[in-house]
């Protein structure tokens, strides 16, 4: 076993991070507030995230729009993009006063805008910069600051760089690191390569977890099931579940009762379909398109029969104005079509 760092105590006015056993991951024009409702439909105690915000964006930009949510979407944990330690605190503060659980420093992403602006992935090489954002973010509010990141990054890709890492990171006051257990690649693949590319390392993870049993350690990457989640949680405390959830959302419908072990019932899909019409309706009334909510249920019905109705439907209707009674009228439709065949 590699040796470790001897950690602080963690400071009494910061919250310990919870150890949720799975998540859903942060993902840029994805994980929006009304994805998040959606979510909620199907599970209740799932932690879901944010998409990456920059803490120029909060402190310049519109933040109704960039942390509005509602507070059926909580469990609910903030993700920021940054490398400022005084940014990223005054961010952690305004991220608890809008009354998120948690924020989560994104050390993971390698797009070029990202790395241009010197955060995501390309803050792996230099951890002591991490952890002075670590330890501002948690000094300046009391909640659990997380970090997501990769195994590596480029040719710093050994198992003991990430250790290097994460006992830099630790000592800051991180208790929990969400591991995508592929490397980046910061030159020659884009994004969606370094999603499939670099090869799934997971008994990397699986070793972090050994060598640091007083962390909260979280894999990432290439989780397709809840059953592929619950084999990983015997080796880690967490799972984080990414495109899998957006390409099929419903199988996060068993997870309070199969992962969390909740006694709740099992919605079926027209049922999360009907509960999202009045939330559609009161969008459509504030001068939203339907489209801004529909976008996110495409997929409900992957795998049965009359998905692609449903699909075309919603999407051929969704960018009409006042059209609240869209998913109605593609439910009504997908019925007659199953009575019919």
């Amino acid at each position: 076993m590699i040796q470790t760092a001897q950690l602080p105590e963690l400071d009494q006015t910061q919250r310990p991070a919870i150890a949720y056993p799975l998540s859903v991951a942060p993902m840029m024009d994805r994980t929006d507030r009304h994805f998040r409702y959606f979510v909620r439909q199907m599970t209740q105690h799932t932690l879901l995230y944010t998409e990456m915000v920059t803490s120029a964006a909060i402190l310049h930009g519109d933040r109704e729009r960039l942390l509005g949510f509602s507070p059926a979407e909580k469990p609910l944990a903030l993700q920021l993009g940054g490398d400022d330690p005084k940014a990223l605190a005054i961010c952690a503060q305004i991220a608890a006063d809008w009354g998120y659980d948690e924020v989560n420093l994104n050390v993971g992403c390698p797009s070029d805008r990202v790395q241009s602006g010197h955060f995501g992935a390309c803050l792996m090489a230099n951890p002591a910069q991490v952890a002075d954002c670590v330890a501002a973010m948690g000094q300046a509010s009391n909640l659990p600051v997380t970090v997501k990141h990769r195994i590596g990054i480029d040719d710093q890709d050994r198992y003991e760089d990430m250790v290097r890492f994460v006992q830099i990171v630790a000592t800051a006051g991180c208790q929990r690191f969400t591991v995508h257990a592929r490397k980046a690649w910061l030159k020659g693949l884009s994004p969606k390569e370094n999603r499939d590319i670099p090869p799934l390392r997971y008994g990397d993870v699986y070793r972090l977890k050994q060598d640091f049993p007083e962390l909260m350690i979280e894999i990432n990457g290439g989780i397709q099931t809840l059953a592929q989640a619950q084999a990983h949680l015997g080796q880690v405390d967490a799972v984080m579940i990414g495109r899998a959830a957006y390409d099929n959302p419903y199988l996060l419908a068993t997870a309070d009762r199969d992962i969390y072990g909740a006694e709740t019932p099992v919605k079926s899909r027209q049922a999360i379909a009907e509960a999202m019409i009045p939330y559609t309706v009161h969008w459509v009334e504030q001068g939203f398109k339907p489209h801004k909510v529909t976008r996110h249920l495409l997929q409900l019905f992957a795998g049965q029969p009359g998905s692609r109705l449903w699909k075309r439907y919603l999407t051929e209707h969704s960018s009409i104005d006042n059209h609240s009674g869209v998913i109605q009228e593609a439910l009504r439709l997908m019925v007659l079509n199953s009575e019919c065949e």
